[in-house]
């Protein structure tokens, strides 16, 4: 499990994310411009909006600190390729999508390391594990940032071969996504089957309300409804093998993955179910809308 933690998942994170960004160009992170508002609204949901309703329920709703603890992390995540491939799927502006994704992915090496110090020693008090800001920046700037940006610069540089391989990375990340998922609730199995009654709805809840909040929030600001879709499932579709990968660089040395990865685990199971029937609801809206 040592090797699981200290080699296994930051290289599958890295591989993740270099999939990730063989699928983006140079003109996903210049369309900001073109597209201010929509961009700033998916943002500021998710950077700011996200973390901020996980803290307001989690003051309402009574966790084991740890898992309290790792259900923040996940709030802290940014969205991941499942986002764009729901958002395609669901008729929204896929553009707007593989933007966010973009930039937030390259933003959370900056706010994530902040965010997790803080809330491991406000939700676990003394029992928080040592959480170094830098080190986990760095390592989060090598995993994340540098495998996407090495993968943007394949495809600006020698399209073809980022054609042609990026299919075969992005099968690669699916299995490593369920192969983390898997070892993160198996390490810690009579915890994820004791909490699992309470998680699972909370993660649930919480995932539809971001739908709702992203939705909602789009369409009211008078944006259309494809980037309505695609801003709600920015919002509600978190990375999860990032929250995974980070509790396993935060215990570093421990035997197994700790029990703060619980939430994002389950989260990687129960966002489906909660995405799926979303999509269905977003393709006949912009179907009526067209």
């Amino acid at each position: 499990m040592n090797i699981l933690l200290t080699v296994g998942l930051p290289v599958s994170l890295a591989i993740i994310m270099l999939s990730l960004g063989l699928g983006l160009r140079v003109e996903d992170f210049t369309r900001i411009v073109k597209v201010p508002k929509a961009f700033a609204i998916g943002a500021i949901l998710q950077v700011v909006v996200l973390p901020v309703l996980a803290f307001i329920v989690l003051l309402a709703v009574s966790l084991p600190p740890a898992l309290a603890f790792g259900f923040m992390l996940l709030a802290f995540c940014p969205g991941g390729v499942t986002s764009n491939i729901l958002t395609r799927l669901a008729g929204g502006t896929l553009a707007l999508s593989i933007t966010l994704t973009a930039v937030v992915s390259l933003l959370s090496v900056l706010t994530v390391p902040i965010l997790v110090s803080w809330s491991a020693t406000y939700f676990m008090g003394l029992d928080a594990p040592d959480v170094n800001t830098t080190s986990l920046g760095i390592s989060m700037f090598l995993i994340a940032a540098v495998p996407v940006g090495i993968g943007v610069a394949l495809n600006h540089l020698a399209p073809r071969v980022a054609a042609a391989i990026e299919p075969i990375f992005a099968k690669l990340a699916v299995v490593l996504f369920v192969v983390i998922v898997v070892a993160a609730l198996a390490s810690n199995w009579t915890l994820f089957i004791t909490n699992l009654p309470t998680l699972g709805p909370l993660l649930i809840g919480f995932n539809i309300a971001m739908l709702a909040i992203g939705y909602g929030g789009a369409v009211l600001a008078g944006l259309s409804v494809k980037d309505g879709v695609a801003i709600a499932l920015e919002a509600g579709q978190q990375n999860s093998t990032v929250g995974i990968a980070i509790a396993g660089i935060i215990a570093g040395a421990s035997a197994t993955i700790p029990e703060f990865a619980i939430p994002a685990g389950v989260y990687g199971l129960t966002m489906y179910a909660v995405a799926l029937p979303f999509v269905w609801w977003s393709r006949r809206k912009v179907a009526a809308a067209a």
